[in-house]
C-alpha cells in the first residue's frame, strides 16, 4: 500500500496537471497575433496531453485507495506571449523537479507501476519544456 505521503505526492501531480490543461488551453484560445499563430497549435495540444496525464495520475491514485483532488493548483494565463511562455516553462521545471522525486518515492516503496507511470509523464514534461523554452528564444 502507498504511503500518505505518495499519495499526496500523486494528488499534487493531479492540481497541477489539471492547471496546466487549463492553463494552456485559455492561452491557446486568447493568444491573437502573427507570432500566436506558431504557438496556439502547440498550446492546445500540450493542453490536452496534460489532461491525459491527469487522468492517468488520477486512475492510479484511486487504485491505490486514494481520492484525486478535482482542484487546480494557481492559473496564471498571462498578458502577453512572452509572459504567458516564461510562466510555462517555470511550470514545466516544478513538474520536472515534483515527478523526479515522485519517481524517487515511489521505488523507495517498491510501487514500480507509480515509477513507471511518472517516467513517461517526466519526458513528456521534459519535451514540454523544451518546446516552450524554444518558443521563448523566438520572442
Amino acid at each position: 500500500m502507498a504511503s500518505k505521503e505518495l499519495m499526496d505526492l500523486l494528488n499534487q501531480a493531479i492540481a497541477r496537471e489539471i492547471q496546466v490543461s487549463i492553463q494552456y488551453m485559455w492561452q491557446h484560445v486568447l493568444w491573437k497575433g502573427v507570432k500566436g499563430f506558431a504557438v496556439k497549435e502547440e498550446f492546445e495540444k500540450i493542453a490536452i496531453e496534460e489532461m491525459k496525464h491527469a487522468e492517468a495520475i488520477a486512475e492510479r491514485l484511486a487504485y491505490l485507495g486514494g481520492t484525486p483532488t478535482t482542484k487546480p493548483a494557481p492559473i496564471f494565463v498571462g498578458e502577453t506571449l512572452k509572459e504567458m511562455l516564461e510562466q510555462d516553462v517555470k511550470d514545466e521545471e516544478k513538474a520536472i523537479e515534483l515527478y523526479r522525486k515522485i519517481i524517487k518515492k515511489a521505488q523507495e516503496e517498491e510501487d514500480y507501476t507509480t515509477a513507471r507511470l511518472f517516467r513517461k509523464i517526466l519526458q513528456d514534461e521534459e519535451e514540454h519544456h523544451d518546446t516552450f523554452t524554444g518558443l521563448l528564444e523566438d520572442l
